[in-house]
């Protein structure tokens, strides 16, 4: 190439370039969305995770035929804003999804058992419910794997 072919191609300025690298870690992860994907994926657990402590749940839960109501449905809450709040912050993020995966199991078994329910209306509800954790479960057996990613404490210290 000739020096006049070379200032012919269009140069990236440094301000654009800095900007792009920062957009994607080396795996072409946009850490952003990474943290708003775990951020929405943590919110169903941390925010129901105080219902787990009422009479109601723990009656409803009850009359679901949960054994020993009264102590397994708040445990059931504390593991879910442990894994929950794993999840957001990503410390520990592998341990807080398998945390999640086994609240996820037994309560889409015990409290969304549309193959019992009579109610043609509430067995799909009931469908919809079990299905939703059953996607949920998905998504937590995949951070169980993968991590947390960028922008997380688990990744604290590590050059990207």
């Amino acid at each position: 190439m000739t020096s006049s072919t070379v200032s012919a191609l269009p140069q990236q300025s440094e301000a654009a370039r800095i900007l792009n690298s920062t957009r994607r870690d080396k795996a072409g992860v946009h850490p952003s969305i990474v943290l708003f994907g775990r951020f929405l994926f943590s919110l169903i657990f941390i925010m129901s995770a105080a219902g787990h402590f009422s009479k109601e749940t723990i009656a409803y839960a009850a009359a679901q035929g949960v054994p020993l109501a009264s102590i397994t449905v708040p445990f059931s809450g504390i593991m879910a804003l442990l894994g929950g709040l794993s999840l957001l912050l990503g410390d520990r993020s592998k341990i807080g999804a398998w945390i999640i995966a086994l609240f996820l199991i037994p309560v889409s078994l015990a409290m969304h058992k549309f193959w019992g329910v009579a109610d043609p209306m509430m067995a799909k509800m009931q469908m919809a419910h079990f299905m939703k954790n059953v996607s949920i479960l998905g998504s937590a057996l995949l951070v169980s794997q993968f991590g947390a990613g960028p922008w997380s404490l688990d990744g604290r210290g590590k050059l990207r």
